[in-house]
Parts: structure tokens; sequence; C-alpha cells
């Protein structure tokens, strides 16, 4: 049977047997271990937020500088060679060692203005968090905020972000979390929907209407068989794991969905239905590492946050 091709692309000159230490890159390692861990370009682009031929170029650089193959394709991804499998180790010692000059630079930032990356999810991001970070600038004026809008888990040992905002608490042991409050959800609709579709009264009158849901991800499937009321896949006519898109369909009349109760002040027509309905809430954390906590901007920071966003949520 051939030999399956490695990642390397065509265009790209075979690996040379001499490596040019002078040349070597930190990032070509970065990649390698993504494309390791997630066993496919498609996955490691994911995770690095980068594109998949970038990845594939600087795989095939560091082929190139070790003169030897690291991965070979498969119709599920790609596998390692003993070569990559070799360099596993040394690999990830390079990496907590850039980590740790990352995290050591990090506490030594200590003025009053500089930049602080904050990470939540497309809902927060655009609904909870705008409010609360024009208020941080007024009460910071130096301060730059980068505002990430990610569904995914940011990884705050990573250095992704230096403060994320989530809905589940964090597990990593370095990282200090502080729980900001819980995150109401309900069932809603837009009043244009309600006058061509009725208004449900009662939870089970949910069958009958058109329900909004998420397409791969089943959390409202999940919700809605633990409140003992089983919908499946086919119960829900509008489907998108797309946060924002997710709450237009809702405020555009198109059906009934299950949304933040804070996001209901911001789509105009939208009301709350059911309250009833017990769908269990959503935990919001507060989440730093612990050796960027000594920073006094981002320290700042989080102590403002840390108070701010409950208020926000109080407002619902």
């Amino acid at each position: 049977m051939a030999k399956p091709p490695r990642i390397v692309s065509p265009a790209h000159p075979a690996p040379s047997t001499a490596t040019r230490v002078d040349q070597f890159d930190w990032a070509l390692v970065k990649s390698f271990l993504a494309v390791l861990d997630a066993g496919s370009l498609m996955g490691a682009a994911r995770r690095l937020g980068a594109q998949q031929p970038t990845l594939g170029r600087h795989v095939a650089e560091l082929e190139a500088q070790l003169g030897t193959p690291l991965f070979e394709r498969t119709g599920r991804g790609v596998v390692p060679t003993r070569a990559a499998l070799a360099a596993a180790d040394a690999a990830r010692q390079m990496e907590d060692g850039a980590l740790a000059l990352q995290r050591a630079l990090a506490t030594q930032r200590s003025a009053e203005t500089g930049t602080v990356r904050i990470a939540a999810s497309q809902v927060a991001a655009t609904w909870l968090l705008p409010p609360v970070i024009a208020a941080l600038q007024v009460d910071m004026p130096g301060i730059v905020i980068e505002l990430v809008a990610s569904n995914q888990l940011t990884n705050l040992l990573r250095r992704e972000a230096d403060i994320a905002v989530r809905m589940v608490r964090p597990a990593q042991s370095s990282l200090v979390a502080k729980k900001l409050g819980e995150v109401a959800i309900c069932a809603a609709a837009h009043t244009a929907y309600l006058a061509r579709h009725g208004t449900p009264r009662k939870p089970q009158d949910l069958a009958q209407h058109r329900l909004i849901g998420y397409d791969r991800d089943d959390t409202i499937e999940r919700g809605f068989a633990a409140l003992g009321m089983p919908l499946s896949r086919g119960h829900f006519a509008l489907r998108t794991d797309d946060q924002v898109a997710y709450g237009q369909l809702v405020a555009s009349g198109a059906g009934v969905g299950f949304i933040a109760q804070y996001n209901v002040r911001h789509l105009p027509g939208v009301v709350a239905l059911l309250p009833q309905l017990a769908i269990p809430p959503l935990q919001c954390w507060l989440a730093v590492h612990r050796e960027i906590r000594s920073n006094r901007l981002i320290r700042r920071a989080f102590d403002f946050l840390a108070q701010a966003v409950p208020a926000e949520l109080a407002r619902a």
C-alpha cells in the first residue's frame, strides 16, 4: 500500500539535511505542538485562530530545518511520525519556557497605562460588557482594552487573554476566580411572532411553537430533558450556534428562543415568557492568572470588573 503523503505542500522544497539553528523560529514549534495536540490542521487552526495554510507552511518549514518528516496524512487528520514524538518533550519544554517568560514580563508591568485583554462569550461581549468597559475607561483613562469575543474557553495559562469572563467556573488551580453572580435564562419571543402564533401559557405549549435552538450544541435539549420535558432536535425549526445571530432571530420574530435575561432589554419588541419555566441559570465567573494578578494595571481592571459586572447583571 502506498504511504500517505505528508502534510508538506508540494509547493515547498523538500526537507534539507541540515538544521539552520540560526534561523530557528519559535512560532514553528508553537504550530507543531498545536497540530500534534489537535491531530489535524483544522483543529489546530481553530485553537490558534490561524489559517490552515499558515500552519501547513510552518510544519513544512520545521520539517525542512529538522531534515525529517513530522506528520503523515490520514483520512481523519494527521499522524505524528517517530521523529515528531521524539521532539515533543523538548518542544513542550520550549513552550513552558516561553509562557513563563511571557508571565514574568507581564508581572513587571505596573504602570497605570497599558493594554488589558479581556475574553468573553459572544453574547457577553456584545450585550453585557460594552457599558462596563466604557465605564472602565472613564475610571482608567490610560487603559487600552482588547475585547476577545469567543465562545471558546480562552486559556489564560497560554496568555490568550489577561482576564476572562466565563459562564463556567475555571478548573485550573493557577487561576484566581471570582463568582460575579448568576445569569438568568428565559424563554423569549418578539411580540410580532406572538401576535401571529399566540403566547405560550405553560411550558408544555412550547412543543406547538416554532422554537429556535442550537445546531451542534445540545445544551438546550439537555436542559429540557433535565426538566422532564424532552425535546428532540426536530422540535427546533431554526438552529444556529452563533449566539449573536441567535438573538437576532428572536428579535426578528422568527420564533421562541432561550436567551440571557439581560439581553431582553437590548432587543426591542422582545418579551420574556413563561416565568414558571425553571431554566437553571448560568454562573458568571471572572478569572485571571495568579501571577498576572500582581500586575497593578490588570489588578485594577479585575477589581473594577468584579464590581461593575454584578451591577450590570442586576439591572436585568
